[in-house]
């Protein structure tokens, strides 16, 4: 089957008129209704939005794929729509969406039809054709596009099987050690396996497919990838395969099964991961560097340094979990707070609409939940759902005794890590019982026992830490003020992102939520709009040191950059981190230092260059970005090698930081 057959040149909307991501899925479900491909549009919404409750498909590069397998649909279709202004679609890259393919699939879909959706989605990470089809004009033109693009796809397959044929048979004459097929002379045992999955096993599910088979043979890294799509498990993997590779990949946002991989390294990403991230997980499997996975009930295996990783790897994740369902509250209540107090400055203390924006987003608005939310998502990631309440309570003791954000961390940790316990305490009562432990016995001892350590431990330890703490930062001299805005500005430019990134952005805000002071807040900003900045500004003044597309990449910087998305230096620095890193954390540290020597106060935990505004010092806020960046970037540029010794390309792509 084509994939034009599900194309239908009727459904397409080659001008999409909407602006937000509610309206735009409106618009896709209403094209789809009008030419009865569906029965039920409410019932087709409602599963479209319950699959973008789970992760975005918004997947970078411009590109949003709405899906949905529900008994709303008649006929299984493709809407294909553009918007030449582009679509806010909560992309994984933080990009706008301009093409879109809404995926309606019925009930019982064909394996035809799953098959041929799964064409279209690995059509979807071939650059070259996604500029293709933005440049299209009509229904017409994108018919044949994808018509001729899959008949190249079937005649690259039938060639790939040929050469697969003949290397059997050459491997059947002359076996490599171990039955491994030999891709990388380097490293001749380097076998890598993954599984690729997402919760309806459409789209995603084979994206990350194939751009982890095309990253792996770019290495010369022999790869196996297993999909769990709508079908069911295929191209299943091994135990031989299993026994023989180097590292497991699971790309994966749904169960699948795991206890084949005891005792070996895996790295276990969300499918997004896959497709972005391809050449990372790659190489770190390749490597065996991965925590080794252990499976429930089974001796511990492996080195003690991967134990050491996979415990730490824990705690981080757990952490970001809290992290990332508390930035909402911190960013939505924070710029709202800020403007109320440059409304405040205009107008007065009293005014209405000062009023309003400090109760929606100060104290007794998306403030109040800070350190709750926190608290209670790091716990759900510990813990699972039983969890969630106990550590809820926690942190909101946390909040109101004073033991701030540390006190809320704690709490976090307790939670979790009490209702883990008491699954084992309760393990042995009869099954008939086991009914009750989820709405009886774990909310009410779990709440019990982390209530009781936070009141009588944890709360007046935490608030003599926190009240110490702010006590020194109220009373540093400025030496050791620019010291630290030195440090916290430097760490946002050494892993752009990363660990290092997070805890300076984490320390800051607790600083902020704790005092409301947005020292701290100016320094990190500052620091982590510097690298992208850099960047662009070293391919603007050094044509010559770089690629056509490292420069086309280096203009996207500067609003990257501005936008206080540190994350679009990335590929940069993967591809030379020695200049790139080094020159950044030194231009990043510098436009920190200079943020506390100038006594700086941004009340507002992100917005880069839209909140300077709010600045005490907003031109010298400014000013301090301006000289790190320039720093940074006059070093990458004298030092980076001339063109004609530089590395090959980067593949770059921005993403939207959590910072």
């Amino acid at each position: 089957m084509r994939i034009t057959d599900l194309m239908i040149k009727q459904t397409m909307i080659m001008d999409l008129q909407a602006t937000t991501k509610e309206a735009a899925i409106d618009e896709l479900i209403a094209s789809l209704a009008k030419h009865g491909r569906i029965n039920d549009p409410v019932l087709f919404k409602e599963m479209i939005l319950k699959r973008e409750e789970e992760s975005s498909t918004g997947i970078g590069g411009g590109i949003a794929m709405p899906h949905a397998k529900t008994k709303a649909v008649n006929e299984a279709t493709v809407v294909f729509a553009k918007s030449a202004g582009g679509v806010e679609f909560e992309s994984l890259d933080g990009e706008p969406a301009h093409l879109f393919f809404m995926i309606a699939a019925p009930e019982g879909a064909a394996n035809t039809h799953l098959r041929t959706l799964a064409a279209l989605s690995r059509l979807l990470i071939d650059f070259e054709f996604i500029e293709q089809l933005k440049n299209t004009k009509t229904p017409d033109e994108v018919t044949a596009l994808f018509d001729n693009k899959q008949a190249e796809q079937e005649a690259a397959k039938q060639a790939e099987e040929a050469e697969a044929k003949k290397a059997e048979a050459a491997k059947a004459e002359q076996p490599s050690k171990d039955g491994v097929i030999v891709g990388n002379p380097d490293n001749p045992e380097a076998f890598v396996i993954a599984v690729t999955a997402c919760p309806t096993g459409i789209a995603h599910t084979f994206m990350a497919e194939d751009a982890l088979k095309k990253k792996a043979k770019e290495l010369g890294i022999n790869i196996r990838v297993e999909t769990n799509g709508s079908e069911g498990a295929k191209n299943v993997l091994t135990p031989d395969e299993i026994r023989r590779a180097s590292g497991v990949i699971v790309a994966a946002d749904k169960q699948v099964e795991m206890a084949r991989f005891d005792g070996k390294p895996v790295l276990q990403r969300p499918v997004s991961d896959g497709i972005r991230k391809a050449e990372e997980l790659i190489r770190k499997a390749a490597a065996g560097d991965a925590p080794i996975y252990q499976a429930q009930g089974k001796a511990a295996s492996g080195a003690p340094a991967a134990g050491k990783t996979s415990i730490g790897g824990k705690i981080y994740k757990d952490l970001m979990n809290g992290i990332s369902h508390m930035l909402p509250f911190v960013v939505g209540g924070g710029i709202l707070l800020a403007i109320s107090f440059l409304f405040e400055q205009i107008a007065s203390v009293d005014n209405p609409i000062v009023k309003l924006l400090q109760t929606i987003g100060g104290g007794d608005g998306a403030f109040h939940f800070l350190i709750p939310i926190l608290a209670g998502f790091i716990a759900i990631s510990i813990g699972d759902r039983p969890a969630l309440m106990p550590g809820i309570v926690g942190g909101f003791m946390a909040a109101s005794s004073n033991a701030g954000f540390l006190g809320g961390l704690a709490a976090g940790f307790l939670a979790g890590y009490i209702v883990l316990g008491l699954r084992k305490v309760f393990a042995g009562i009869p099954k008939t019982l086991d009914g009750l432990k989820p709405i009886l016995l774990y909310p009410v001892f779990g709440l019990l026992v982390t209530g009781a350590i936070m009141y009588y431990l944890f709360d007046p330890f935490f608030s003599w830490i926190n009240t110490g703490l702010i006590d020194v930062l109220n009373n540093l001299g400025t030496g050791n003020a620019v010291l630290l805005g030195l440090v916290l500005g430097g760490m946002m430019a050494i892993d752009m992102g990363g660990p290092f990134n997070k805890a300076a952005y984490t320390f800051a805000i607790g600083v902020f939520t704790s005092t409301g002071d947005g020292a701290m807040m100016a320094a990190v900003m500052a620091g982590g709009m510097v690298p992208p900045l850099a960047i662009a500004l070293a391919t603007t003044l050094f044509k010559n040191k770089f690629t056509e597309d490292e420069r086309k990449s280096g203009i996207t910087n500067y609003v990257l950059g501005l936008s206080f998305i540190t994350e679009g230096a990335i590929p940069f620095a993967a591809a030379d981190p020695m200049r790139v890193l080094t020159s950044c954390i030194l231009g990043s540290a510098a436009a920190g230092g200079l943020t506390q020597f100038w006594k700086i106060n941004i009340p507002a935990p992100h917005g880069g260059i839209f909140v300077a505004a709010l600045a005490n010092h907003a031109l010298l806020f400014l000013l301090a970005v301006a000289i790190g960046a320039v720093v940074s970037g006059l070093v990458l540029g004298l030092w980076k090698k001339p063109l004609v010794d530089a590395q090959k390309p980067i593949e770059v792509s921005a993403k939207r930081s959590i910072v």
